[in-house]
């Protein structure tokens, strides 16, 4: 890719951070004046919004117990489990950078930082929120990355937020995607230490995405040093080294597909969301070969490797 199309690249990428800033504002402001009134009525639209969406929003099957359709269950979540864990590595390398579809990459942190580790192994620390459309796409490639370094189980599907606490519709509503609220990872490269700091939809009395997992003293200072006090979700601290703050494509690639649709197509370089998905998850990969010294083999492949220099 030439200076002036890394340079599109990266405005585009900055534009995005700060368009989702902006509506992160907005949406505090409107939830602070829900608070204040107290409105019933507000509520209740809320909830008559998340009934119609259930009637009418064409997505597959499933309740989860925030209230929204929550995809497959049984033998079909594990058939998209096993597809989006299993992506070729002939597919993967294939799509290499995107096509252009991946605004966003792992970018370096200057300067000299302690190692962030676990148990002797490189740690990549993930916090993202059930609502959040941006962190919802981020896991479709976290979670291909991750899977060539090692194994998921108790993975769970979930939404984004369909409307936030005010009653306005979310950017990108109802985004497809998986939750790690209850799920384990094991590699013998790198552990991986997510949380999920809110659910996908707003606590009538208070207006505000309840709360999950709260970060640790260590976490927060994580977020505070690398991403700012005020920074954007999803956010990735790979061992210290390198970081991802705010969306990595566009969460509009997903909408109005099944995860059993997006799992295939991740298989199929030429779809847009193979180069989107699986163009953001050799970036991943690339930031965590840089942590193991290109270990495995299977994983850091030379198409991954070649994309380590732009990181």
């Amino acid at each position: 890719m030439g200076k002036a199309s890394r340079t599109k690249v990266e405005s585009t990428r900055r534009e995005k951070i700060a368009a989702q800033r902006a509506a992160e504002r907005r949406s505090e402001q409107r939830r602070r004046i829900l608070i204040a009134s107290g409105s019933v009525v507000v509520v209740l639209a809320i909830v008559l919004v998340f009934v119609i969406v259930k009637l009418n929003g064409g997505k597959p099957s499933g309740t989860s117990a925030q209230g929204l359709s929550n995809g497959p269950t049984g033998s079909a979540l594990t058939a998209v489990v096993d597809k989006v864990t299993s992506v070729p590595a002939s597919a993967l390398d294939t799509v290499g950078e995107g096509g252009g579809a991946v605004t966003g990459k792992p970018s370096t942190i200057s300067g000299t930082n302690t190692p962030l580790t676990s148990n002797g192994k490189p740690e990549m620390f993930f916090m993202g929120a059930e609502y959040c459309p941006y962190c919802a796409a981020e896991r479709w490639a976290m979670i291909v990355a991750l899977s060539r370094f090692g194994t998921f189980k108790g993975l769970a599907t979930v939404h984004s937020a369909v409307a936030n606490g005010a009653g306005d519709a979310e950017p990108d509503p109802d985004t497809p995607s998986f939750t790690f609220l209850h799920a384990t990872y094991s590699s013998p490269y790198l552990v991986f230490s997510p949380i999920e700091i809110q659910t996908n939809i707003p606590d009538p009395s208070t207006g505000t995405y309840t709360t999950l997992q709260t970060p640790t003293k260590a976490q927060q200072a994580l977020v505070t040093k690398y991403d700012g006090s005020g920074g954007s979700i999803p956010f990735i601290d790979f061992g210290n080294k390198y970081v991802i703050s705010g969306v990595s494509y566009d969460p509009g690639v997903l909408d109005n597909l099944s995860w059993a649709t997006i799992a295939n197509d991740l298989s199929n370089p030429s779809s847009p969301v193979a180069q989107a998905v699986d163009g953001t998850a050799n970036y991943i990969t690339a930031a965590i070969c840089k942590m193991t010294n290109n270990t495995p083999a299977s994983a850091c492949t030379t198409t991954v490797q070649g994309l380590e220099s732009q990181i």
